[in-house]
């Protein structure tokens, strides 16, 4: 079974950086997009970051120009750099990777890890 593991969460204060990776194990096959969504208490889960296969990104306009997604092709895994983190940028952030196999595209999530921005 494909799962993704989440590291990198914790508390940071107004201002500070943290990095988040996701490692993606077990029976992967074409790994097409891969990336970042987050969801914070009585809100919905939105999009953070994305990149896909050919390396191009989406962002979420909340965090365009402070966030940045990378990604390792070959080990599988993504991570994110978030600078100038704001207390709104708290929320539980959940890796997403979308892999085709038998002409169908299937997502898998993680089990999400803990920003916290205050101080």
């Amino acid at each position: 079974q494909v799962q993704l593991a989440e590291s990198g969460g914790g508390l940071v204060q107004p201002g500070g950086s943290l990095t988040l990776s996701c490692a993606a194990s077990g029976p992967i096959r074409r790994v097409n997009t891969m990336g970042w969504y987050r969801q914070a208490p009585g809100n919905e889960r939105e999009l953070v970051a994305m990149m896909n296969s050919d390396e191009g990104t989406d962002y979420g306009n909340d965090v365009k120009g402070r966030f940045t997604i990378s990604r390792d092709f070959a080990k599988n895994t993504v991570s994110l750099q978030m600078n100038s983190l704001k207390p709104e940028d708290s929320a539980l952030y959940y890796c997403r990777a979308d892999m085709v196999a038998d002409r169908a595209v299937y997502a898998y999530w993680g089990q999400g890890t803990q920003v916290t921005v205050s101080g």
